[in-house]
């Protein structure tokens, strides 16, 4: 079946979705993005997702390219048209289309594409067995809180841990860990608590972040938002991350270091659990 994309208001075949050469995203990097999973055909935390899309256009000054009710028709609409079941769908915004010129128009209408990807999100083997990440110095902008198309810094960061032969990155900054390349950093310590930092403009206020941290305050679990140092995470009880496209996945080591046992806690599969059954009881879409 050919992939459906929505593309400025029309969905068309992939192979007919072109955009100019001087989108601003293209030349300039000056775009956002958003991304939501689908697992057995449900739509997981799509309010979050909407709501942080909202807010990187506005941090931005881009303006919405549509009501979010129409733009979660949308999302709904392609999901069907593409008969996918489980994978992600991504939304991507430009400034625009306009000369190449540092300062842009005032009148630009937003570039605005749609496209979902097939992939198996849940029972993957970095979720049953745990992953292992490298230590980078972080060395993206200064403004990480914006979801934007920027992510060079991320592509280097990864392709350079798994040349050293690690599933994924964790950045840090200042003798912190800041987050990962495309994901949430926690860290259990032994005393059960949960860590993760708090919302800044270091890091990406995570949308999967968000929803586990309510699950876990609804269950009485314990959980501090703090910064958390480079040695704080190599002696924790356990670690973990989360994502759109991975859900809670134990990190069972960093660096050279082991986490714990060398495999995944009991906190970490406790939150794998109940995300999983929250994610499973959202908006059933296809």
């Amino acid at each position: 079946m050919t992939r459906q994309i929505f593309l400025n208001g029309s969905y068309i075949n992939e192979s007919e979705a072109k955009i100019s050469v001087m989108d601003r995203g293209f030349l300039f990097g000056d775009a956002i993005y958003e991304v939501t999973a689908v697992l057995d055909g449900h739509l997981i935390d799509n309010d979050l997702h909407l709501a942080r899309f909202a807010r990187s256009l506005s941090e931005l000054g881009i303006s919405l390219p549509m009501a979010l009710e129409n733009v979660r028709e949308m999302q709904i609409e392609l999901i069907r048209r593409n008969q996918m079941r489980d994978g992600t769908v991504y939304l991507q915004v430009s400034r625009g289309v306009a000369e190449r010129n540092f300062h842009p128009a005032g009148d630009l209408v937003p570039t605005f594409v749609a496209f979902t990807q097939p992939a198996k999100l849940s029972g993957t083997p970095a979720q049953r067995e745990g992953i292992a990440v490298a230590l980078m110095h972080d060395p993206r902008w200064e403004r990480r809180d914006i979801k934007t198309v920027m992510l060079l810094g991320q592509v280097l960061a990864k392709m350079s841990a798994k040349s050293g032969g690690f599933n994924d990155v964790w950045l840090h900054q200042d003798g912190f860990i800041t987050e990962g390349a495309s994901s949430t950093a926690f860290i259990v310590t032994h005393d059960g608590r949960i860590v993760t930092r708090g919302n800044s403009q270091v890091t990406l206020p995570g949308c999967t972040r968000r929803a586990v941290l309510t699950l876990a305050e609804r269950r009485g679990l314990i959980f501090d938002e703090r910064p958390f140092t480079i040695a704080e995470a190599e002696g924790a009880a356990e670690a973990f991350l989360t994502s759109a496209s991975s859900f809670v996945t134990p990190v069972v080591r960093i660096g050279e270091t082991v986490i714990g046992q060398g495999e995944p806690g009991p906190v970490t599969r406790h939150l794998q659990e109940i995300y999983l059954e929250a994610a499973r009881a959202c908006e059933q879409v296809i």
